[in-house]
């Protein structure tokens, strides 16, 4: 791996008490190309921006996929990866979907772990503080040809992050006319695209007092899918349901995580199809307990309220919440504070 280090840091100039999400990058990034059917030697090399042909296949095509990862800093010290390897096997599962040659292993992780180690001193300790991780790939091959491209380029790119939403809780709105994905498409994978088509409504649902909004299926809009960036846990009574992963809904990992760490809990944990019929029926009866998102950029975000067909639900506060005390299980594993799922972590020293 060639490695070209920046003449001088810009960490000094950053105000990492208030962080907007996604703004500011570290001062290096991680790529590697792929052309004559195989992947190059990678490189580590001072972020800055690149030139990409008018004609790369990206622009007119959509050929593109991403993760989402964080790297965390123990109160020993230590930087700390969260299921990696769970993150290399979806980015891998998208690419194929999205006609992409597959990263290798020994690329991805040295050009992670590589770079982290050059960008350590950005990984802040404190609960909420994290580094943010952005691998990537993208069709740059110069052509027009309405077919998968033969040429790649993959990218990680670093970004340091504070709590997505805060401590916020959120107002969410149950969409009815757009929808996300449908089966037998590219919603499982992180395609690009799956985000673009997500903003208009988005929009829309914000204009009228929403943060964000509940997807459901792209049929007749009755069964609940995602909501934007996260999976979907539901407590009715004393069971958390969430939608079972399908072609049109991200297997997530924090939601993987969350379902193993409730069950051990003993919380009864049901993956299955739930219906906006149900949703509201529970909520009229009092069963509904709590609604909460799970992602990795908002880890695990408290739902306070959802709207649907002009009507909003609002949920009741409680003391014992389940989404409180799964995150601060969730966030002790990731700060290395909790000796438990010690199979979860990849620690950099």
């Amino acid at each position: 791996m060639k490695i070209v280090l920046a003449n001088k840091s810009k960490i000094g100039k950053v105000d990492f008490e208030n962080l907007e999400f996604g703004k500011i990058f570290t001062d290096h990034l991680f790529v590697c190309k792929y052309s004559n059917n195989s992947w190059g030697e990678g490189k580590i090399m001072p972020y800055d921006d690149f030139l990409v042909s008018p004609s790369a296949r990206v622009f007119h095509y959509g050929q593109a996929i991403f993760e989402g990862m964080k790297c965390f800093r123990s109160d020993n010290d230590s930087l700390i990866l969260f299921r990696p390897v769970e993150n290399f096997k979806r980015f891998n599962k998208s690419s194929s979907r999205m006609a992409i040659p597959k990263i290798t292993e020994n690329i991805f992780f040295d050009g992670l772990t590589e770079l982290l180690k050059i960008d350590k001193d950005w990984v802040k300790k404190g609960d909420g503080n994290a580094l943010y991780l952005r691998p990537f790939v993208f069709a740059s091959e110069a052509s027009i040809n309405a077919s998968e491209a033969n040429e790649y380029t993959f990218m990680i790119i670093c970004c340091p992050a504070k709590s997505y939403y805060g401590n916020q809780k959120i107002k969410v709105k149950i969409e009815e006319k757009y929808s996300r994905a449908a089966k037998g498409g590219v919603g499982y994978a992180k395609a690009a695209g799956n985000y673009a088509a997500q903003f208009y409504p988005t929009s829309i649902a914000i204009e009228e007092g929403y943060q964000q909004i509940i997807w459901t299926d792209s049929n007749n809009h009755k069964s609940i899918e995602e909501a934007g960036t996260m999976n979907l846990f539901f407590r009715i009574g004393n069971k958390l349901i969430t939608s079972p992963t399908s072609d049109s809904i991200l297997d997530g990992i924090t939601r993987k995580s969350i379902i193993e760490l409730a069950k051990k809990e003993s919380i009864n944990v049901e993956e299955r199809i739930i219906t906006v019929d149900e949703l509201i029926e529970s909520s009229k009866t009092g069963e509904l307990k709590e609604i909460f998102g799970t992602g990795t950029a908002v880890v695990v975000l408290p739902i306070k309220a959802f709207g649907y067909q002009s009507i909003d639900y609002e949920l009741p506060k409680i003391d014992d919440s389940w989404s409180s005390m799964l995150k601060k299980k969730l966030m002790d594993i990731q700060y290395d504070k909790s000796s438990e799922y010690d199979k979860w972590k990849l620690k950099i020293n």
